[in-house]
């Protein structure tokens, strides 16, 4: 049931990458300077883990992958100011299809994400851009203690998914163009369902794009005078951790569904909005993290938890901030320290990173997903956040 929870939340995310516009658009304009693209990756999984480094069935690395992928997109061609200050990026949902050669324990798991893919340089037939993708997966073989207890990277049927590369698209034609170029992937749950660390992919890319329409006239728009100012965030943000205690002596199945705990806190930001793409900051997060010091004893074979004292449980850590900001929504990279928290045996790393989305409800209502994780790629938990906007003045 959490899980599935878990999943529909995870589609969160495409909604609120294709939420770039001001306002809702109708069927009929949506269809106006859209785009299909098939694209086809062969790449190499990176050896995070012991999993993919060959403690599996096989005995063998899990060194490569393969995948399909199919896109809907709409160019913008500047009816939104913003559009041009981006140089008319385009934005849309995709599918993918996922090969690591190993269906037995990783299945052949689908992507379902939302995309933002925008020019750094833009010429009459040519653009070099980055792209940005979010959403969720399904369909792997997770971890099962007695089925397949060899997957230690996937814990859950459900996990987010994080995509960014860079390509080279060139136009061939009025309705056709090719595209070129790399891509990084991670997939994860979040420590929703443990074991889960992960899995990391790089490959490169090429694509051919097919345009419903002829290429579009980009309208100019005169772009509104910027103001630096800074401003502060305060923001609550919900979470859940996934604890497998291992040692207990209880059914296999009993002990590896685990505990899962509840994860709360504040965050306040203090930015600076020095130019319309980006914000600098520090900030300071105050997390309950109901897993901290926990204990389990088994009691008629099931586990049955000590949640010991609240303030065990606190964590203070500080972090600086950036911000790059595309209309209402903003990438967040948060490399952070924890400041406080109690000492106990086998703590996660004092150094952690934060990533996340936020998108800007309305000009001061803020809602997003951060990712806390650490190593760079091993998830802690995911949270939920929901936030205000102070505006404090401009800089001077």
């Amino acid at each position: 049931m959490k899980q599935s929870i878990f999943f529909i939340l995870g589609l969160f995310i495409p909604k609120i990458l294709i939420a770039q516009t001001d306002s809702l658009q109708t069927i009929s304009t949506f269809w106006d300077n859209n785009f299909v693209t098939a694209s086809y990756q062969n790449g190499y999984v990176i050896p995070t883990n012991d999993f993919v480094r060959g403690s599996n069935t096989e005995k063998e690395q899990i060194k490569a992958f393969q995948t399909f992928s199919v896109k809907l997109s709409k160019q913008s061609y500047g009816k939104k100011s913003w559009e041009q200050l981006y140089n008319y990026p385009e934005w849309g949902v995709g599918i993918s299809v996922y090969d690591f050669y190993n269906p037995e324990e990783i299945g052949n798991p689908i992507a379902v994400y939302g995309f933002l893919n925008a020019p750094f340089i833009r010429r009459e037939r040519f653009t070099f851009n980055y792209e940005l993708g979010f959403g969720a997966t399904f369909n792997w073989k997770h971890f099962d203690p007695i089925k397949n207890s060899s997957n230690t990277a996937i814990g859950a049927g459900e996990s987010f998914y994080i995509d960014a590369g860079l390509n080279i698209q060139y136009v061939l034609t009025k309705h056709l163009n090719v595209e070129t170029g790399f891509s990084l992937s991670h997939f994860s749950n979040g420590a929703l369902k443990k074991p889960n660390l992960g899995l990391n992919t790089i490959a490169p890319k090429i694509s051919i794009k097919y345009n419903l329409d002829e290429q579009p006239e980009f309208i100019p728009q005169k772009i509104p005078e910027f103001h630096p100012h800074k401003e502060w965030l305060v923001s609550a943000f919900f979470a859940g951790t996934n604890v497998v205690f291992d040692s207990v002596n209880v059914d296999v199945q009993e002990k590896f569904e685990g505990i899962t705990f509840t994860v709360a806190g504040i965050t306040t930001t203090f930015n600076q909005h020095f130019r319309r793409k980006s914000k600098v900051g520090i900030g300071v997060a105050f997390t309950y993290n109901g897993s901290i010091n926990a204990q389990v004893a088994a009691d008629h074979n099931e586990l049955e938890v000590t949640k010991g004292m609240f303030i065990d449980k606190i964590q203070v850590s500080i972090f600086p901030s950036y911000e790059f900001v595309v209309n209402r929504f903003s990438l967040l990279l948060q490399p952070a320290f924890y400041l406080y928290r109690k000492e106990i045996a086998h703590q996660t790393p004092v150094f952690h990173q934060r990533i996340g989305v936020k998108y800007h409800i309305s000009d001061d209502f803020f809602t997003g997903i951060t990712l806390r994780d650490y190593d760079f790629h091993v998830s802690d938990f995911v949270e939920w956040t929901i936030g205000y906007r102070f505006k404090v003045g401009s800089i001077n």
